[in-house]
C-alpha cells in the first residue's frame, strides 16, 4: 500500500478539464502524470481556436488552476471578456502547463493505447483493488508503460466525431468523399476560407456548433455572394435549434439562436428539415448527396459538407478496465438519466461528482465531455466540478467529494419528445409546477404523473446563486 501511495495519479488529456484535475491534485499534494496525445496543451481546443465561447473568462477558469497561476504572478484576462478557443489555450492553459509542478509531470505527444491493473486482466478478482494501474502509451520514442495509483480519463471526444448516417454509421461514399467533408467547426473565415468561398455548402446538425458554422458562412457570404448555404436538420422542427434566446442566462449563447432565427427569416439559409443522407457520390469537383427530405427522395449537388452531429467517446483503450456505461448514452449509469437527450429536459444538468461518476473499477473515473458519452450538453464548468469532487475522493476527503459547489445556468429551452417550451421566469420547463405538486416545473410534474422520476432538470437557481454560475462551450 505504501508503494501505491507513492505512485502518481494518471490524468489522460491536457485540455481544460484534464489540467484542472492535475491542478487539484497538485493543490492536495498528489503528483499527477498528465498524458496528452497532442503536441501542446489544449490541442483539441486549437482545432476550434477561432470560435468564441458563450461565457466570459470568469466562468472558464478552474479554482485550483487559478490559485496555482495567481501564486506564479500570472496576469489574468479580463474577467468579462469572451475568449476564443485559441485564447483559452494561449492565455490560460499554456501558462498553467508551464508551471513547474505541471510541466515536470506533463508528457505531450503521448497517446494512451491501453489501461489495465498490474498482474490482472479484466476477469481477475484476487488482489485487484490493491494492484496499481498500468498505463500503456506511445510517443515518438516508442511504446511505454507507467504505473499509477488512480486514473482520471479526461481525454474528451473531439477526436471521435459522429458520422453522417442517422443510424450512427458512415453513409455510402462518406469515406471516399472525406477530402470534401469537415467534422466540427472549420475556420471558414480564416485558414479554410478558400475551400468555402463561392461554394455550395451543406451543413448537417442542429446544435450550437451548427449555428456557429452557419453564421460564419453567412459572414463569408457577405464577401463572396456566390456562397450558398444549405442547413440540414434531422428533425422536423427548427424550434429546438434556436435555443432559449432572451431567456438564456448566458446572453452570448442565447444570441446564437436569435441570430440564426433572424437569418432564416431573412431567407439567407436554405433550411432542410427531416433530412437524412443515404449516400454521397463524387461528381467532378463536387459531391451529389442522395437523401430523404420529409420522407421523400431528395438529391442535392454541393461542393463541401460540414458535419456537426456531435461526438462519441473512444472506449477502445479501456477494454481491460471494469467500467459501467449506460447502453444508450455511454455515460456512467447514475449520470445518464440526467443527460439522456431522449428524456433530459432543459440545458441545466444538476451538478455532480464522484457519486455519479464512479465505475466498478476502484480508482478509475471518466470526466469531462467523455463522461457524457454521446450526450451533447456538456459544459466546461461541469467538468471543473467533476474533477474537484473526484480528486477530493482520491485524497480521502469524502465529505468534500460529495458536496455540491456549482449551480449551472439554464439555456431557457426545453426539449422532450419534440416538445419545446421557453422557460418561464419562475420555473424551468413550462413554468412553475402547481403548488400542491412536488416538482420543479410543469414538465417535471407531468413526467412524475406518468410514473417517471421526473423530467431530468434542476430547480431554477435563485438570484443569489446566479452570481456563481459557470459554463463553457458545447462539444
Amino acid at each position: 500500500m505504501d508503494m501505491m501511495a507513492n505512485l502518481p495519479v494518471a490524468v489522460i488529456g491536457a485540455g481544460p478539464v484534464g489540467l484542472a484535475a492535475a491542478a487539484h491534485l497538485v493543490e492536495r499534494g498528489i503528483r499527477p502524470l498528465i498524458l496528452e496525445r497532442g503536441e501542446s496543451v489544449g490541442a483539441a481546443l486549437l482545432d476550434w481556436g477561432h470560435v468564441r465561447v458563450f461565457s466570459p473568462w470568469k466562468y472558464n477558469i478552474d479554482t485550483a488552476a487559478r490559485a496555482l497561476l495567481d501564486r506564479s504572478g500570472w496576469t489574468a484576462p479580463d474577467s468579462q471578456g469572451l475568449p476564443t478557443g485559441g485564447e483559452i489555450v494561449r492565455d490560460y492553459l499554456t501558462p498553467l502547463g508551464r508551471l513547474p509542478a505541471m510541466a515536470a509531470n506533463l508528457k505531450l505527444g503521448a497517446e494512451v493505447t491501453a489501461i489495465t491493473r498490474q498482474g490482472h486482466d479484466k476477469v481477475a478478482n484476487d488482489g485487484r483493488k490493491d494492484a496499481p494501474f498500468v498505463i500503456r502509451y506511445c510517443d515518438a520514442g516508442g511504446e511505454h508503460r507507467v504505473l499509477a495509483r488512480a486514473v482520471i480519463d479526461a481525454s474528451g471526444t473531439w477526436w471521435q466525431p459522429n458520422p453522417i448516417g442517422v443510424d450512427g454509421l458512415p453513409v455510402s461514399g462518406e469515406g471516399e468523399a472525406s477530402a470534401r467533408i469537415a467534422y466540427g467547426i472549420p475556420d471558414v473565415l480564416g485558414k479554410a476560407r478558400e475551400d468555402y468561398a463561392g461554394k455550395r455548402i451543406l451543413v448537417i446538425g442542429g446544435g450550437h456548433s451548427a449555428i456557429n458554422v452557419a453564421l460564419a458562412l453567412m459572414e463569408l457570404q457577405d464577401a463572396a455572394p456566390d456562397t450558398e448555404i444549405f442547413w440540414a436538420l434531422r428533425h422536423a422542427s427548427i424550434e429546438r435549434l434556436l435555443g432559449g434566446g432572451l431567456n438564456d442566462q448566458l446572453p452570448e449563447r442565447g444570441a446564437l439562436g436569435l441570430a440564426a432565427g433572424q437569418a432564416m427569416a431573412d431567407g439567407r439559409l436554405n433550411m432542410l428539415t427531416s433530412f437524412a443522407v443515404n449516400g454521397i457520390k463524387t461528381q467532378g469537383e463536387g459531391l451529389v448527396v442522395n437523401a430523404s427530405l420529409g420522407g421523400k427522395p431528395f438529391s442535392l449537388a454541393i461542393d463541401r459538407i460540414v458535419v456537426t452531429t456531435g461526438f462519441r467517446p473512444d472506449l477502445s483503450f479501456l477494454s481491460e478496465i471494469r467500467i459501467a456505461l449506460d447502453p444508450a448514452v455511454e455515460a456512467p449509469p447514475a449520470l445518464a438519466p440526467l443527460i439522456d437527450p431522449n428524456f433530459h429536459s432543459c440545458g441545466t444538468v444538476p451538478a455532480h461528482g464522484i457519486a455519479e461518476l464512479a465505475h466498478p473499477e476502484p480508482g478509475f473515473t471518466i470526466v469531462g465531455s467523455k463522461s457524457y458519452g454521446r450526450a451533447p450538453t456538456f459544459l466546461m464548468a461541469t467538468g471543473y466540478e467533476q474533477v474537484r469532487s473526484v480528486v477530493a475522493d482520491i485524497a480521502g476527503d469524502h465529505a468534500a467529494a460529495r458536496e455540491v459547489r456549482l449551480v449551472l445556468p439554464e439555456t431557457g429551452v426545453c426539449s422532450a419528445v419534440g416538445v419545446v417550451t421557453v422557460a418561464a421566469s419562475a420555473g424551468c420547463c413550462g413554468g412553475p409546477a402547481p403548488a400542491a405538486v412536488d416538482a420543479c416545473c410543469v414538465m417535471d410534474a407531468d413526467a412524475k404523473a406518468t410514473g417517471a422520476s421526473g423530467c431530468g432538470c434542476a430547480t431554477a437557481p435563485t438570484t443569489e446563486t446566479r452570481e456563481n454560475m459557470a459554463a463553457g462551450v458545447d462539444a
